[in-house]
């Protein structure tokens, strides 16, 4: 993690609420250690400069997949976003920071209520600007429409099941009068929990209602 100053470069923007003195998180990322971030540090460095932002900070992260979740950098910038640290985060594009379509509305709107505003620059989304910021509100709309839809059909194949008389649930493997029968032989707790491959809780509950 390291940060940057340089020459700013004033050009004139739609940013909200956002100066020379904002703070900035640059993310980027790269699948295997034998690749290079230059490229995308490069381009970002030279846009928030551009923006005017003399102060931003570098997260970078080597070997690690866009669905992986063990990527340290990404965790300290979201560290620093939760504790105010940010007013503004950029990526180079989506799939550098986010790992799904719902993982990408999840950590949007949490960045809103943090009031951060967010930049891709090679998607060329802007949530510093109005226009960035409706378009957010139109991907979270059909976000929201998706998990309705998913909701409704579980639901439904519920519900059906249920009609055709179906047992839902994990079905019980545990054979309670087997588990009494054992422990009336003198089989210790473990051993029947080990005999009927369930846990020691499970024996212990089944033996104590008796």
């Amino acid at each position: 993690m390291a940060v940057f100053s340089g020459p700013i470069n004033r050009v004139s923007g739609a940013a909200m609420n956002l100066d020379e003195r904002s703070r900035v998180g640059i993310y980027v990322r790269v699948s295997t250690t034998d690749q290079s971030c230059d490229l995308q540090k490069r381009e970002l460095a030279q846009f928030v400069r551009a923006r005017g932002w003399n102060r931003f900070t570098l997260y970078e992260d080597h070997g690690s997949s866009g669905k992986t979740v063990n990527r340290p950098s990404l965790k300290r910038l979201l560290v620093d976003a939760r504790q105010r640290k940010l007013d503004v985060i950029c990526c180079w594009k989506l799939d550098r920071l986010f790992r799904s379509l719902k993982d990408l509305i999840t950590v949007l709107q949490e960045f809103q209520e943090l009031g951060i505003s967010f930049i891709s620059l090679r998607d060329q989304v802007d949530l510093s600007t109005s226009a960035g910021r409706l378009m957010m509100q139109v991907v979270g709309a059909f976000g929201e429409f998706e998990a309705s839809l998913i909701s409704e059909r579980v639901k439904a194949g519920l519900a059906n099941a249920r009609a055709k008389g179906k047992i839902l649930g994990r079905p019980k493997i545990r054979n309670d009068l087997e588990i009494i029968r054992l422990r009336t032989q003198g089989m210790s707790y473990r051993s029947i929990a080990a005999n009927q491959k369930t846990s020691l809780g499970s024996v212990q509950r089944v033996l104590e209602d008796k």
